[in-house]
């Protein structure tokens, strides 16, 4: 049976085969541009009483369908950050998530925030057009690449200035994450095959990852008593889409995952 993942990476993969362009163009093209904001200083300069979130734009899922599919990347970009985001990810795959590299530059543009590039990097043109677009930092999805990949893919974008989220599932894969010297790490609890969320997933795999890796907790997380039991677990910081970006209130859904960890008396959002 096809899953979600498989018929999202065979797109991408053929995508990426009738590429013509020379990777030695894209490469200086890439190095050209201003330095790249840095994403992993971002998430680790918080305080005690706060957990850092990285605040999605974010259009459409497989899984739920439209979440917003008229948003405007700048104006939603600039609510995340009055609301204490400490980072942006843009989903900028079209097909499926109904993204762009337009989405990107607009919401870059609009704060001072360092935004993490979503999406299914498979060759290394992805990631040199992660930074020509903007981005100040790359994933890599474990589940989707081989170990050469994923350790080539990494080291392009350190040379490129970008910091690289390696995303994980399972304890296997964060094995071969820390094999490549993976230093910020994030747990997806949505599984890629089946789309559904684990909510116990992050809190489960938190003592398996060293101490120096920063800890990026994803998927499932909708209000404050789950920021605190995963700030509680080790978690650095929170990526957060679909709850923030279906918010009547952008700003303050943000402001309430931030500060969730002083509020001892956390329990559902404001």
């Amino acid at each position: 049976m096809t899953t979600y993942l498989d018929h999202i990476l065979v797109a991408h993969r053929e995508t990426a085969s009738l590429d013509g362009r020379l990777l030695e163009g894209l490469l200086d093209s890439a190095s050209s541009g201003e330095p790249p904001r840095g994403f992993i200083q971002a998430l680790a300069g918080g305080t005690s009483d706060e957990i850092a979130v990285i605040a999605e734009v974010k259009r459409r899922s497989p899984s739920r369908g439209d979440l917003d599919t008229g948003l405007d990347p700048a104006i939603v970009a600039g609510q995340y950050a009055t609301g204490g985001a400490a980072c942006l990810s843009v989903l900028t795959d079209e097909s499926f998530f109904g993204g762009s590299a337009g989405d990107l530059r607009a919401a870059r543009l609009a704060v001072d925030l360092p935004v993490l590039r979503k999406d299914f990097t498979v060759d290394a043109r992805d990631v040199c057009d992660a930074r020509i677009m903007g981005a100040d930092a790359v994933l890599l999805i474990v589940a989707a690449l081989d170990d050469q990949e994923m350790a080539d893919f990494y080291a392009l974008s350190t040379e490129l200035g970008m910091d690289t989220l390696v995303e994980v599932h399972d304890e296997s894969e964060l094995e071969r994450a820390l094999a490549i010297g993976a230093s910020l790490v994030g747990v997806n609890q949505r599984d890629l095959v089946t789309f559904e969320v684990d909510p116990g997933r992050a809190t489960r795999m938190a003592p398996l990852i060293p101490e120096g890796v920063v800890r990026v907790a994803e998927s499932g997380i909708k209000d404050k008593a789950t920021a605190v039991a995963l700030k509680q677990a080790g978690y650095h910081a929170l990526l957060v889409g679909e709850s923030l970006v279906t918010a009547g209130d952008r700003a303050a859904a943000v402001r309430a995952l931030c500060q969730s960890v002083g509020d001892r008396t956390a329990g559902d959002p404001d």
